[in-house]
C-alpha cells in the first residue's frame, strides 16, 4: 500500500463515521435503533439483508476453498444461501415482520417468552449471544489477517482498528446506521468487484489463456466439478437446511432487516431481492479466486492468504485500496449488523430478567443501555478473534463453518419453527430438549467421536447431526407432550394471519411460568 491506497482507506472510516452521526437523528428510541421504526424502504432492507450476510472470511476462508477446490465455493456455499433466503421469503419473512407490526417486539427472540415460556427465551438468548461472540470474532481475524497482508500490521492491530471503527457508527447510529453503511459498501464492493474481474480477465489474456479455456490448464484440474473432497451432496443438503434457518433469522441480524420493513409484503420483497443478490452477484467475486492457482501460489496451507496475494499484484494503487475497502466493508458489514443484534437480544429479553432497574428503564435509558451493550459486544467479540488460531477454536474457516453452522442448528429451530401452524403442538419442554440435545450432538461428535474416528468425523456430519437431532426432538416431543395452549396458539395465529390491513396486534399475554428475579 502506498499512500494513495491509506488515503482510500481513511476516506473511507470517514464517511462510515459521518454515516453514523447523520442516523443518530433518526434514532429516538429502542424500536428506531434496533428495528429502525419499521420504516425501512425494501430495496434497503434487501441489500443491507443480503452485506450484512458477508465478511472478510469469503476473501480468506472461502477464498482457500475455491484455491484448493474450485466451483464447489460456489455450490456449496451461496448457492444454498440463496436458495435458503428465497424459500424463507414466503415461509418465514413475513411472519417475522408481524412479530414487530403485531406483537410489538424489538428483538427476534422477545416474542419467545410468551410463544413458550421465559425459561426457553433466556436459555436461547443466552447460548446465541455467547455463538455470535465467537462468530464475530472469527471475522475480525479474517478482516485482520487481510490487513496484514497488504500493511504488515499485526494481528491484534488489525483488530483493534476494524473493530474501533465499526463501533462509533453502529453504537451511534443503530440499525438506520447499520443498513445506509452497508448500502455504501454495496456501491464499494460493485466497484471494487468488478474492478478485481477484469484485472484476472486481463492477466490470464497476457497469459495466453482464454476466459473459458481456462477450465482446461492443469492447474484447474478438477476445480470444475460443483461437489469435490469434503464438500460433497451430504455437505450441501446439510448447507441448504442450515442456511435456510440462518439467513431468514436464525443468526438474529438477518431477523431484524425483515423487522425493519413496514409490511409482511414489503419484507417479502427484501427478501427476494437478497436471494437474487446471494445467486448472482458472487460468481463475480469468486471467478477471480477460482483462477488464483493461475496466477500466484498461496504461501498459506489452506491457500486463505491467495486473494491477498493477487489483489497485490494485478491491481494498481487506489484500485488496490479500494479493494482493501472492499474487504473491511464486508466484514464491518456484518459485525455491526451482529453487534445490534446482540444488543436488542441483551437489552430488551436478559436485562429485565436479571435486573429490576432494567425493567424500569425509560426510553432514553433503554437507549443508552442499547449503545452499550453494542461497545460491550464488541469488545468481547475482539477479544475472541485473538484465539481465532488457538488450538481450541483452530482457523478462520473451522470456526466459521463448524461452529458457527454447527450450533446455529439448536438455537434457531425452537426460533424460526415456533412460527410456524403445523409446529404449534410443540412448547416450551419440546424447544429446551431439542436445544439443549442439540448442543450435545455437536460436543459429542465434534470431540468425544471425534477423536476416537480414524481420520475424524466427515465434516458434513459434524454440521448436520446437532441440526438434525434438534429437528426431530423438536417434532417428537411436541406429538408425545402438546403444550398448545390457548395463549400460545393465539400468538401463533396472529403471526400467521395473512390480512395485513388492519394493522392489529395481538394482546400478548405475561410470560408464562416466569421465575422471580433479583435485582
Amino acid at each position: 500500500m502506498n499512500g494513495l491506497d491509506w488515503a482510500v482507506l481513511i476516506g473511507y472510516f470517514g464517511v462510515m463515521v459521518a454515516i453514523g452521526v447523520w442516523s443518530h437523528k433518526r434514532v429516538d428510541n429502542v424500536s428506531d435503533f434496533f428495528t429502525a421504526g419499521g420504516k425501512m424502504p425494501w430495496w434497503l432492507s434487501g441489500i443491507s439483508h443480503h452485506m450484512s450476510g458477508y465478511s472478510a472470511v469469503m476473501f480468506t476462508g472461502y477464498a482457500g476453498i475455491a484455491y484448493t477446490y474450485g466451483v464447489t465455493s460456489f455450490v456449496t456455499w451461496s448457492f444454498p444461501i440463496a436458495l435458503g433466503i428465497a424459500i424463507g421469503s414466503k415461509l418465514f419473512a413475513p411472519r417475522i415482520n408481524r412479530l414487530r407490526s403485531r406483537l410489538h417486539v424489538a428483538s427476534p427472540l422477545e416474542y419467545l417468552k410468551n410463544r413458550y415460556d421465559l425459561k426457553t427465551q433466556q436459555a436461547l438468548a443466552w447460548s446465541g449471544m455467547l455463538l455470535k461472540i465467537v462468530d464475530v470474532g472469527a471475522k475480525w481475524a479474517a478482516i485482520a489477517t487481510l490487513l496484514s497482508v497488504f500493511t504488515g500490521i499485526s494481528l491484534n492491530q488489525g483488530i483493534l482498528i476494524t473493530g474501533a471503527i465499526t463501533a462509533v457508527y453502529c453504537t451511534i447510529g443503530g440499525l438506520w446506521a447499520d443498513a445506509l453503511t452497508e448500502l455504501g459498501q454495496f456501491v464499494i464492493q460493485l466497484l471494487a468487484g468488478v474492478a478485481m474481474f477484469i484485472a484476472v480477465v486481463l492477466k490470464l489474456n497476457d497469459k495466453g489463456i482464454g476466459f473459458f479455456g481456462a477450465w482446461d490448464e492443469p492447474a484447474l484440474q478438477g476445480h470444475g466439478k460443483p461437489l469435490v473432497g469434503p464438500y460433497g451432496t451430504v455437505f450441501l443438503l446439510a448447507f441448504l437446511f442450515i442456511k435456510l434457518f440462518e439467513y431468514n433469522g436464525g443468526m438474529l441480524n438477518q431477523a431484524q432487516r425483515y423487522m425493519a420493513t413496514a409490511t409482511p409484503k414489503e419484507a417479502e420483497r427484501s427478501a427476494r431481492l437478497s436471494a437474487a443478490l446471494w445467486l448472482i452477484w458472487p460468481v463475480v467475486l469468486f471467478f477471480p479466486m477460482w483462477m488464483s492457482p493461475l496466477l500466484v501460489t498461496a504461501k498459506k496451507p489452506d491457500g486463505s492468504d491467495s486473494y491477498g496475494l493477487m489483489t497485490e499484484q494485478l491491481l494498481p494503487h487506489g484500485l488496490l485500496g479500494l479493494v482493501i475497502v472492499g474487504f473491511f466493508s464486508h466484514t464491518m458489514a456484518m459485525c455491526s449488523s451482529d453487534a445490534n443484534a446482540i444488543a436488542a437480544v441483551f437489552t430488551r429479553d436478559c436485562a429485565p430478567v436479571i435486573s429490576a432497574r432494567a425493567r424500569a428503564w425509560d426510553a432514553r435509558s433503554g437507549l443508552i443501555a442499547a449503545r452499550i451493550t453494542t461497545v460491550v459486544f464488541l469488545g468481547l467479540s475482539m477479544a475472541a478473534a485473538t484465539q481465532v488460531n488457538s488450538p481450541a477454536f483452530k482457523d478462520i474457516i473451522t470456526v466459521v463453518i463448524k461452529w458457527v453452522a454447527g450450533l446455529m442448528g439448536p438455537m434457531a429451530i425452537p426460533m424460526m419453527l415456533g412460527l410456524l401452524r403445523p409446529f404449534r403442538r410443540s412448547g416450551p419442554t419440546a424447544a429446551l430438549i431439542s436445544w439443549s440435545m442439540g448442543l450435545f450432538a455437536f460436543w459429542l461428535v465434534n470431540y468425544p467421536i471425534n477423536w476416537n474416528v480414524d481420520g475424524g468425523v466427515p465434516l458434513q456430519y459434524q454440521v448436520s447431526i446437532p441440526l438434525a437431532v434438534s429437528l426431530v426432538l423438536y417434532i417428537l416431543v411436541g406429538f408425545l407432550k402438546p403444550e398448545d395452549t390457548p395463549e400460545r396458539l393465539a400468538i401463533i395465529e396472529t403471526i400467521n394471519t395473512d390480512d395485513d390491513s388492519s394493522g392489529a396486534a395481538a394482546t400478548i399475554p405475561g410470560p408464562r411460568d416466569a421465575v422471580p428475579v433479583k435485582d
